[in-house]
Order: structure tokens, then C-alpha cells, then sequence
């Protein structure tokens, strides 16, 4: 009887060391993946924000600097193009998010359906999406070019306009230029996630509906977009992330200009970073768009959370 208790717990004792060891073996596997995140991401952002708090500039870089506490976030506070900056990345996100959204809805429902050549046109649209945003941005300016574009002289041709727009060097226009282009871009990204959405509907729900005599607008009203309604509201977090973040578009066809016009959150922190050599301010203002950016998102999972308890 002794012999059977104990090897029993020498069996129990044996488990939980191989419990153990699987446990700590798991975690070995999650080790790169945890470094690659602490030394590629948490870093940078941290000491982005310790940077914040400094007076660094190309000229005190190796002798050192002194710690300024929040003076450099009431610098960025009182100078007028942090507002000019915020209100133009503002528009530029809405606007490129809302048509994005549209236009890569119409197409998403398009290709769900099932005729020749679907799969071919639906590369053609991933094109866009694959090109380098340099290479798409430097065709763009060369599109909206004002007296040689392509845009003015088809406008012109068809009578919609009498004389050349000044597409990128018209402080008034040069926002709608820039926004254009990043539509472009953005449009298959839209489409693809939300067709990858459509094609996971069940289709006994749209059976059962045309059975019941419901027009193809209801059905779309009442059954596709709530069952929807978990993929629209991902897509429309990440684009706004991915947008209110562009830079090298912007960059590529106006540099912020004319006067200003089309400075957004990153070009501005560049501007100031590397163009004004205040490293500290240009770290204080990418720490506020964080800070935004992070307040979008917490507001998403808080309202999903909430939906999913409902």
C-alpha cells in the first residue's frame, strides 16, 4: 500500500515538473516576439516621450541638455501651425476615410458578385494599393500638374472647367490634390477587407429575405450592413490610424506647402525636427499625436466591449 501512495506521488511530482517545463517552454517561444516588440516599439515610443520633456537640438546633441519639463509642449500650444496642422489633418482624414469607405464599399459589393474577369479586375484594383506611395505620390503631382496635367486637360476637354486648377500650388486647392491621391490609394485596402467580410455572409439569410419579398435595398439595409458592422467598424479604426498618420504622400507632392496648406501632424513634426533642428519639439508634437491616436482607439474597444456585452 505504501509503495502504491508513493508511487503515485512520485507520478503527481513528475507532472507537475513536466507541467512546468512546458509552461517556461511556451514562454520561450513568445520570447523573440516579446523583445523584437520591447526593443522596436516600446523603446522608441518611451524615450520619444523622455525627449519631449528635454531641450534637444542638432547643436547640443553630443554636449548634452537640460531637462525643460512641459516647456516645449506650451511651445508647440502657442505656435499657430500646431492648430493650422491639426485642423488640415482633421480634413484630410475624414475626407479620405469617408470616400475610401464608399468607394470601397460599391466596388466590395460589385466584385461579390460572380461574373468574367472578377478576379482579373480585382488585381488591377490591388495595384494601386502595391505601388510605392513615392512612386504613386510623383505620378500624382505629375496628374495634377497645373497647366500639363492629365486631370486639367480632360476636365478641359469634356468643358468642365475653362481654365487650368492649380492643383498643388494653390494654397485652396492644394488639400483636395493630396486628398485625391490618397483616396486612390486607400480604395483597395477598403475593398479587399470589406469583400473578405461579404463572402463570410451567410446566404440562407438573403434567400429567406427575397422569399419574403425584400428589395435588394433592404436587403442590403436590414441584413448586410448590421452583420457587417464588426468588419466596417475594424476598417474604419485602422484607416483613420493609417491616415491620420501619412507622411511620405504629402511629402512627395507639396512638402506641407503652399504656405502651409497641407502641413499635417507628422510632416509638421519633421518640419521641426529636422528641418528646424528642435529635436525635443519634434518629439513633443509625434508624443501628442500618440496620445490622440491612442484615445481613438481606447474609444473603439471601449464601444466594441460594450456591443459585445449588449
Amino acid at each position: 500500500m505504501k509503495k502504491e501512495i508513493k508511487q503515485q506521488v512520485n507520478k503527481i511530482g513528475y507532472r507537475n515538473k513536466k507541467n512546468r517545463a512546458m509552461k517556461w517552454t511556451s514562454y520561450l517561444f513568445v520570447l523573440p516576439s516579446a523583445i523584437f516588440t520591447l526593443v522596436f516599439l516600446v523603446f522608441p515610443i518611451l524615450y520619444n516621450i523622455f525627449l519631449s520633456f528635454k531641450n534637444v537640438t542638432m547643436m547640443n546633441l553630443r554636449s548634452g541638455s537640460e531637462f525643460i519639463g512641459i516647456d516645449n509642449y506650451l511651445k508647440i500650444i502657442n505656435d499657430p501651425l500646431f492648430y493650422t496642422s491639426l485642423k488640415n489633418s482633421i480634413i484630410f482624414t475624414i475626407a479620405c476615410m469617408l470616400f475610401q469607405f464608399v468607394i470601397g464599399f460599391a466596388l466590395a459589393l460589385f466584385l461579390n458578385k460572380d461574373f468574367p474577369g472578377r478576379n482579373l479586375f480585382r488585381s488591377m484594383l490591388l495595384l494601386g494599393w502595391m505601388i510605392p506611395i513615392v512612386i504613386t505620390g510623383t505620378i500624382y503631382k505629375w496628374m495634377l500638374a497645373g497647366d500639363t496635367g492629365v486631370f486639367n486637360f480632360i476636365m478641359e476637354y469634356l468643358g468642365i472647367i475653362d481654365s487650368p486648377i492649380y492643383w498643388l500650388t494653390d494654397e485652396n486647392m492644394a488639400l483636395v490634390g493630396t486628398i485625391i491621391a490618397n483616396i486612390w490609394i486607400g480604395i483597395p485596402f477598403n475593398m479587399l477587407i470589406l469583400l473578405a467580410g461579404l463572402q463570410g455572409l451567410p446566404t440562407q439569410l438573403y434567400e429567406a429575405a427575397k422569399i419574403d419579398g425584400a428589395s435588394r435595398f433592404k436587403q442590403f439595409i436590414f441584413i448586410t450592413l448590421p452583420l457587417m458592422k464588426p468588419t466596417i467598424q475594424i476598417l474604419l479604426m485602422l484607416t483613420m490610424i493609417y491616415t491620420f498618420k501619412v507622411f511620405d504622400l504629402i511629402f512627395v507632392m507639396t512638402g506641407g506647402g503652399p504656405v502651409d496648406a497641407t502641413t499635417i501632424f507628422p510632416l509638421y513634426a519633421y518640419q521641426e525636427a529636422f528641418t528646424n533642428y528642435d529635436l525635443s519639439v519634434g518629439a513633443a508634437i509625434s508624443s501628442v499625436m500618440f496620445v490622440l491616436l491612442t484615445i481613438f482607439a481606447l474609444v473603439y474597444l471601449y464601444i466594441s466591449r460594450k456591443e459585445d456585452k449588449n
